[in-house]
C-alpha cells in the first residue's frame, strides 16, 4: 500500500511547475530522486496522500509494540498507534525550538544476512530488523550507543542522552565542528562492528 500519491514541486532550473508520481520519485528507504540525481533542483510545494479507509497497522518497529503493551493494549487502533507514535518521539527526541537538531543524523544501516549472522555471533543482543531473505537492518542508535556515544558531548556538539542517532548543538557549535563528531562516530562503529554509517543530513 502507498500512502504517497504525488507531489508538486517548482523546478528551479526552468521556472516551471512539476507533478511528480509516487513512481516517479523512486522511493526506497529514507532515499528518493530528490537525494540523488534532482538534489537541490526542486522545491515541494504540496504532496498529495492516498489513504485507505481499512489501513493495515504496522506494529513491528520495538519501541511501539513495548508502548502498547505497557498500556495494556492488545489490538490497537490506528488512533492508538499514532498517539504512541508522537509519545515515543517526544520522549526520545529533543525539541528543535530549544535544542539545535537536524533530527536523525544517521541512517539505519542495511547489510547482507551472512554479515549479519557473523555480528550476531559477536553481539547477541545486537537490535535488528529483517528487510528481506538476503538482507537485514541495524539500527543505528544502538550500534553508536555501544561505542559509548550515547549523552557524550565533545565541546559545543552533543550526541543525544535519549536517542543515539541524533546530534545536537548547544549554539555555538560550527558546521565542521558537527561534521567532525559524526566522522569520528562513523568512524568508531566501523571499527568496533565493521559496518559503515551513512549519513542522512545533507552536507551543504
Amino acid at each position: 500500500m502507498h500512502i504517497f500519491y504525488s507531489c508538486r514541486a517548482f523546478d528551479t532550473k526552468t521556472g516551471e511547475f512539476v507533478t511528480f508520481s509516487n513512481e516517479d520519485c523512486h522511493f526506497s528507504y529514507r532515499d528518493s530522486i530528490f537525494k540523488r540525481e534532482c538534489k537541490g533542483r526542486y522545491i515541494i510545494c504540496s504532496v498529495t496522500y492516498k489513504l485507505d479507509l481499512f489501513g493495515q497497522i504496522n506494529i513491528s518497529y520495538g519501541a511501539i509494540a513495548a508502548e502498547l503493551a505497557n498500556r495494556g493494549i492488545d489490538t490497537p487502533t490506528i488512533k492508538d498507534v499514532a498517539e504512541v507514535v508522537s509519545y515515543i518521539r517526544v520522549e526520545k527526541l529533543p525539541d528543535p525550538s530549544t535544542v539545535g537538531n537536524a533530527g536523525s543524523f544517521f541512517k539505519n544501516p542495511i547489510i547482507p544476512k551472512s554479515q549479519f549472522l557473523g555480528l550476531e555471533k559477536q553481539f547477541p543482543e545486537i537490535v535488528h530488523y529483517t528487510v528481506d531473505s538476503e538482507h537485514e537492518k541495524l539500527a543505528a542508535g544502538w550500534l553508536i550507543e555501544q561505542c559509548g556515544w550515547k549523552g557524550k558531548k565533545v565541546g559545543e556538539v552533543a550526541v543525544w542522552k535519549n536517542q543515539a542517532l541524533v546530534l545536537t548543538n548547544a549554539g555555538k557549535a560550527t558546521g565542521n565542528e558537527i561534521f567532525a563528531l559524526s566522522s569520528t562516530i562513523v568512524d568508531d562503529v566501523y571499527t568496533h562492528f565493521g559496518v559503515q554509517l551513512e549519513r542522512e543530513v545533507n552536507i551543504l
